[in-house]
């Protein structure tokens, strides 16, 4: 008994040193997945659906009623759900392994002005935390670095690659601010009082933010013959190429980074977080600004909130016409990620049509990580990055996938762990 446990033990620990993903081949050949109720990621269900694609792309999306010959492998998926794939905005997957071990931690970098940090070069595609997203249906990330005030840029990839060139969807789609908070709270451990109080430096950290971003516009509209990377790389923001994540929470906070980004010419703005949104969603709207939350499972931030504000956030900002996705960023949150779609069910579960929740994942983070033209929702011409459930993909009892594809090609949704447990139980079952 002892020897088949320390065989166990030894098996599993060498897997998981050397063990690496070997992600899906080419899509070779066309497949059409009839049966399924199909969520097309925009509100639209569609109960017996026939869906098809070939090369990577989707080329018919309908009722299985059509008149129009199936192609390829046909996927009989009656009683079943076809989704979309889902993305997990602002998540730091891939830059940090075991955060206990510092050697496999690559999500911030020295220094508080960071644009020309690039967050994808850091991303490790053989992660086994990456791996163990795509079983619930996660298949994409947008990649975000942390720390500083300018974190530095994001970028978008599908979660079955062998490089961090491979995953790429979307390069340098985006820059990270963070933005002061006009309160602070006193230093314990030294004796301060911890209590909020107005944060007296809080005019002088905006004025240094508009200070950098002046000298970056100003530095970009003249002839310089040295050269400054950091200034470079916000070249983006001031030609709409690029948006800008503003991590942020407050009224008055979200009012001022408006005001002053507006004035600065730097039109693409996302909020991340947001809290206390809803008491300026009329200034988001008019300014087309999305927020993405954070994620429902959390106490409210101010004493002041209502007990379940986290729940209900969702609804109240998508009730007012703001564009809302759902993020990651928080307590243990690469492991967290794999439950987005559980998170999103929350939402629904708290007032939110279960449909326009979907949307939180899949049409509305498109959108706002400016990626709609080719993912997002199941529709002729997309790419074919979708997934098939045994039940409804948002409660946590009935996702349980059969198939999942990205860009057409089949991809595996077993981890090296499941793998290597189902080996040695087929193997020690008698013994």
């Amino acid at each position: 008994m002892k020897k088949t446990i320390y065989s166990l033990l030894f098996f599993f620990l060498i897997g998981n040193l050397n063990a690496q993903q070997t992600p899906a081949d080419k899509q070779s050949t066309a497949i059409s997945i009839e049966g399924a109720t199909a969520h097309i990621g925009n509100g639209q269900v569609i109960e017996n659906s026939l869906i098809i694609f070939n090369d990577g792309k989707i080329t018919f999306v309908g009722s299985a009623m059509a008149k129009i010959a199936r192609q390829g492998k046909v996927m009989n998926s009656k009683g079943k759900h076809v989704y979309p794939g889902f993305i997990a905005a602002n998540a730091s997957l891939g830059l940090v392994e075991i955060d206990a071990v510092k050697a496999s931690a690559d999500a911030d970098e020295i220094g508080i002005n960071n644009p020309h940090i690039r967050s994808l070069i850091a991303y490790n595609a053989e992660s086994k935390i990456v791996e163990s997203m795509r079983p619930n249906g996660v298949l994409m990330a947008q990649i975000t670095p942390r720390g500083g005030t300018i974190s530095g840029t994001s970028s978008i990839v599908q979660l079955d690659a062998w490089n961090w060139e491979d995953a790429a969807i979307k390069v340098d789609d985006a820059i990270h601010l963070e933005w002061p908070s006009s309160f602070a709270s006193g230093r314990w451990w030294l004796g301060e009082d911890p209590a909020l109080k107005p944060n007296k430096n809080y005019s002088k950290n905006i004025g240094n933010i508009k200070s950098y971003f002046m000298n970056a516009k100003n530095y970009l509209g003249s002839n310089n013959t040295k050269k400054h990377l950091p200034y470079e790389s916000t070249k983006g923001l001031f030609t709409s190429s690029q948006s800008l994540f503003i991590h942020i929470n407050g009224q008055r906070e979200i009012t001022d980074a408006i005001t002053l980004f507006k004035e600065l010419g730097i039109a693409k703005i996302v909020l991340v977080h947001g809290n206390e949104a809803e008491d300026v969603s009329d200034l988001l709207v008019k300014n087309n600004i999305p927020v993405i939350i954070d994620r429902p499972h959390r106490n409210p931030n101010s004493e002041d909130d209502a007990y379940d504000y986290t729940y209900t956030i969702a609804k109240v900002l998508t009730d007012k016409g703001v564009l809302v996705s759902l993020g990651m960023e928080g307590q243990m949150e690469r492991m967290n990620t794999r439950n987005l779609p559980f998170y999103a069910g929350t939402l629904a579960a708290h007032g939110l049509d279960k449909e326009v929740a979907l949307k939180l994942l899949t049409s509305n983070t498109a959108k706002i990580l400016g990626i709609d033209d080719f993912v997002g929702t199941l529709e002729v011409g997309k790419d074919a990055t979708l997934f098939i459930s045994e039940g409804d993909a948002l409660d946590m009892r009935t996702n349980i996938l059969s198939d999942a594809f990205i860009q057409g090609r089949k991809i595996s949704l077993e981890t090296h762990q499941t793998k290597l447990w189902k080996r040695y139980s087929k193997k020690y079952k008698t013994k």
